[in-house]
């Protein structure tokens, strides 16, 4: 293995991270145990299993080339050559709540000078089912790759393998003449900051589009570092019965259950739902699920407002639908959504002096994450012992308080939801009103 320069999205969610806005992926899956042994038993085949995994071996180092102007105040990916991974995988005590175990877990910032990644396994009190909580740094990986390096470590499962993808090259280091540099270090720093403001610019721009519409404050309160979690389990079968009859894609009746959740847990609550339209940033992968070899991030995403104000629900629906293809006839790399791409034209030393702007920025160009990583259909089990949920949880940007996860799992949906616990110390309240969400959707269909 070699070092390999981050990509330029990869090294901005490496300098966005804080104490208090760690930026790390996080999927809980849950298990039936086969045996009263199962959870320590499953510590130690992930452990063991860790060590045989190449990506798991990559630490994140700060470099300082010479090699102006690309590369200087970036970051490497090498590996770490006091690599344990028994340092990593911990097994955890009896609990009764897993939800409540990983909020905790999830608001611990990982380890930044070894590979940034952790598994916790939780034994079930009841002796019938454990967790293993996954954690990756968002610079290590994006969600399909994630899944990889996850599933490298489950029971091995008859699939297909992935396709060879060529290795990127690492970045070529070009050595200035010495005697010229300080004036390159200076060229260097003005380009790297002027980069910086155009990006800031751009999405001060998309902010100021969206004036008019009306966030909450429950959505954009400030935040306190700490984290609270919560499941959602749906049947895919009654998605598919309201798309059915209203059209579009299973991702767009997904994301209107999260418009008629938002609008009911706003009401209920007391905020309020009138003429709250907050934007939404929906990631888009630019990997195949056959080809997520490669490390780091792939992605763009597209911006849209959730219809929380409507009070029909089909209308909401059909809101989300149209959105939906405007941004897919638009494509990843245009459009508001696309904000993230603007990393590629940021130099390192760009990211390094802006991670912290550029964090803060994120409220402006959005309220909320919703985003979908897809699982494979075939049963995922570890130590012989199935998973029956999984629930993937996504990073808090900076001055949010809640974000949205979704998985399809075997005929059912995951939403993994994650708040900040202060800004949002009714997480069950809002858990329930997507359930409730389904059922009115459902009903509204066969009125």
């Amino acid at each position: 293995m070699t070092s390999h320069l981050l990509a330029p999205l990869d090294l901005a969610f490496w300098n966005m991270e804080s104490a208090e806005h760690p930026m790390h992926l996080g999927a809980l899956g849950v298990f039936t145990a086969q045996s009263p042994s199962a959870a320590a038993h499953a510590a130690d085949l992930l452990a063991a299993r860790a060590a045989a995994v190449p990506g798991l071996r990559m630490r994140i180092r700060d470099v300082w080339p010479l090699g102006f102007p690309t590369a200087f105040g970036g970051a490497a990916r090498e590996p770490d050559p006091d690599f344990d991974p028994l340092d990593h995988v911990t097994l955890g005590a009896p609990t009764a709540d897993f939800q409540a175990e990983a909020g905790r877990l999830m608001q611990r910032p990982l380890e930044r000078g070894r590979p940034p990644w952790e598994v916790h396994v939780l034994p079930g009190q009841d002796g019938l089912s454990f967790a293993v909580l996954f954690k990756f740094h968002h610079a290590l990986a994006d969600g399909l790759r994630a899944l990889t390096l996850a599933a490298a470590v489950l029971d091995p499962m008859d699939m297909p393998a992935p396709r060879p993808r060529p290795v990127e090259p690492p970045r070529g280091l070009v050595l200035p003449d010495v005697r010229t540099l300080p004036n390159v270090l200076r060229g260097v720093l003005a380009g790297a900051l002027s980069d910086v403001g155009r990006a800031l610019d751009i999405g001060a721009s998309v902010a100021l589009s969206t004036l008019d519409v009306r966030s909450s404050a429950a959505l954009t309160a400030g935040s306190t570092g700490t984290r609270r979690t919560a499941g959602v389990v749906i049947d895919l079968d009654d998605v598919h019965r309201v798309r059915k009859v209203v059209g579009g894609t299973v991702n767009d009746v997904l994301i209107a259950v999260v418009a008629g959740a938002l609008r009911r847990w706003l009401d209920e609550r007391g905020d309020g739902s009138e003429g709250v339209a907050p934007r939404a940033l929906i990631p888009v992968s630019k990997r195949r699920p056959r080809t997520a070899h490669p490390q780091g991030n792939r992605l763009s995403g597209y911006l849209m407002r959730l219809p929380v104000s409507d009070p029909d629900p089909l209308r909401r629906l059909a809101t989300v639908r149209a959105a939906m293809d405007r941004n897919k006839d638009a494509g990843p790399n245009r459009g508001p959504g696309a904000v993230a791409l603007l990393a590629d034209h940021v130099p390192a030393l760009g990211h390094r002096l802006g991670g912290p702007l550029v964090g803060q920025a994120a409220r402006l160009w959005f309220d909320i994450l919703v985003t979908s990583v897809p699982l494979p259909s075939i049963g995922l089990k570890l130590g012989g012992n199935p998973v029956t949920a999984v629930y993937p949880f996504a990073p808090l940007a900076r001055g949010q308080s809640l974000a949205v996860a979704i998985s399809t799992y075997r005929g059912r949906v995951h939403y993994g939801l994650v708040a900040d616990a202060h800004a949002v110390p009714d997480l069950d309240r809002l858990a329930r009103a997507l359930t409730e969400e389904v059922e009115t959707l459902i009903t509204a269909c066969e009125a």
